[in-house]
């Protein structure tokens, strides 16, 4: 039987579109690339590098000394252009670095596989996959070097591994699965070996049979890893709701998941673990879903990080109609884009270009008090109270009905039949609630 949690929403997942297409490298060359210093959960970055430097691929070009930042890496060679503030796929603007690509993609020389790895010790191998700017690559972006080494005291029983994908029109991590499947296994017993554990569990919904099928044949019978088929609902891959579904253990209100024994990566993450450690290949490059109904050939991309959202579209045949509306991720947690130059990072799985906007929400219809946002809150939550009092800007009563516990899925605003825009009103609210905290205050 296949494993879930309580709550969530079933919706059409649109996945036909790309997930039986493989993933197609994009070769032209993009003139200029373009990397944002945020690009991870944690400390910001400082660059490294200076207008009129030459760097290489995989060079580190920015990095910071606190524990909870990632470097990021030149996906192409070329000459530092400027440094300056640009378009950040979150909205707002951050520094970025810009570098000419003088299209011959040499490659620095720790481009290479680590030595001895049998002999490495854990702190040397958790070294080397953040020096290899390693994040949750399923679009959290926290630093995975972090998450391999959980708090003393933590006894952790359960490595997961996350391949639900359940966001609608995204293929990416089911593609790398069928592609990439002897890295997926490497990477997570790289990450089996760190953390001093014999089992790991794969989830996988059931939409993607034919990548479990896979997996079970390379492991073979008597595995240390397990497949476990997980029922396709949203959302499914969040971290809480997987562990819920795999372990029957729930991470408490302000817990993470380490406190209940478990430690949940991305499958694309733990492929990218097996390309750090065996090819000393930082995180430069990823497999970008391009779907909607406005995009001409649908695909599964592979493109070098640093490349505007224009240049993946260009190279994806284009728009065949005008498009209302383009989310850099999936439709539920994406953020819509308001300008194209915007560059692809580490944790961008999705370009979704619609026609029209499927969800039309009514600012001045009233709540009929029905309550399915509160059943199908996956956090089981009062998305109508806290909604509610994000509008009064009563920060006190969205503490009491513990909105920093919300993991902004959207649910409630999908489900709401009065097409009230709860989790726009969260979000508000929670944003504010963590500038307070950043300036010291109470409330």
């Amino acid at each position: 039987m296949a494993s879930t949690f309580q709550g969530g929403v079933h919706m059409n997942d649109r996945k036909s579109l790309t997930n039986r297409l493989p993933i197609k490298r994009i070769e032209a060359d993009c003139p200029v690339h373009i990397y944002p210093l945020r690009q991870h959960i944690g400390a910001p970055l400082a660059p490294v590098v200076k207008p009129g430097d030459t760097v290489l691929v995989g060079q580190k070009i920015a990095d910071a000394e606190a524990y909870m930042a990632v470097p990021v890496h030149s996906s192409v060679s070329g000459k530092v252009l400027s440094v300056k503030p640009w378009i950040h796929p979150s909205g707002g603007m951050v520094d970025a670095i810009f570098i000419e690509n003088d299209g011959n993609y040499t490659p620095a020389e720790t481009m290479k596989p680590a030595e001895n790895y049998e002999k490495l010790t854990n702190i040397e191998l958790l070294w080397l996959i953040r020096e290899a700017g390693m994040v949750g690559l399923g679009g959290a972006g926290f630093p995975t070097h972090v998450k391999l080494a959980p708090p003393e005291g933590c006894k952790i029983d359960y490595l997961i591994i996350n391949a639900a994908e359940c966001e609608p029109y995204l293929t990416s991590d089911h593609r790398r699965m069928l592609e990439n499947t002897e890295e997926l296994v490497d990477g997570i017993e790289i990450a089996m070996r760190i953390l001093g554990l014999k089992k790991a569990y794969i989830g996988i919904e059931t939409n993607k049979q034919d990548a479990a099928v896979k997996i079970k044949q390379l492991l073979g019978k008597d595995a240390p890893i397990s497949v476990i088929s997980l029922k396709p609902k949203y959302p499914q891959g969040a971290e809480k709701q997987l562990i819920k579904a795999i372990t029957g253990r729930s991470v408490p209100s302000g817990k993470l998941p380490a406190d209940v024994g478990a430690v949940v990566i991305n499958a694309d993450t733990a492929i990218s673990i097996s390309n750090a450690i065996r090819k000393g290949k930082p995180v430069i490059e990823r497999v970008v879903t391009v779907s909607g109904d406005c995009a001409a050939l649908p695909g599964n991309y592979l493109t070098r990080t640093g490349v505007p959202v224009s240049f993946v579209i260009e190279q994806a045949g284009g728009f065949k109609t005008e498009p209302q509306k383009v989310i850099m991720g999936g439709p539920m947690m994406g953020v819509a884009q308001y300008d194209l130059e915007v560059p692809i990072t580490k944790t961008s799985s999705a370009i979704v270009a619609l026609s029209k906007a499927e969800e039309i929400y009514d600012p001045d219809m009233p709540c009929i008090k029905c309550g399915k946002c509160a059943d199908h809150c996956p956090m089981h939550l009062m998305p109508l109270y806290l909604s509610k009092y994000a509008l009064a800007k009563d920060y006190d009563m969205t503490m009491k009905y513990h909105i920093m516990d919300c993991i902004e899925c959207g649910v409630c605003s999908y489900i709401c039949p009065s097409k009230k825009n709860m989790l726009a009103n969260i979000r508000v609210a929670k944003q504010e609630l963590n500038n307070r905290k950043k300036q010291g205050g109470n409330k």
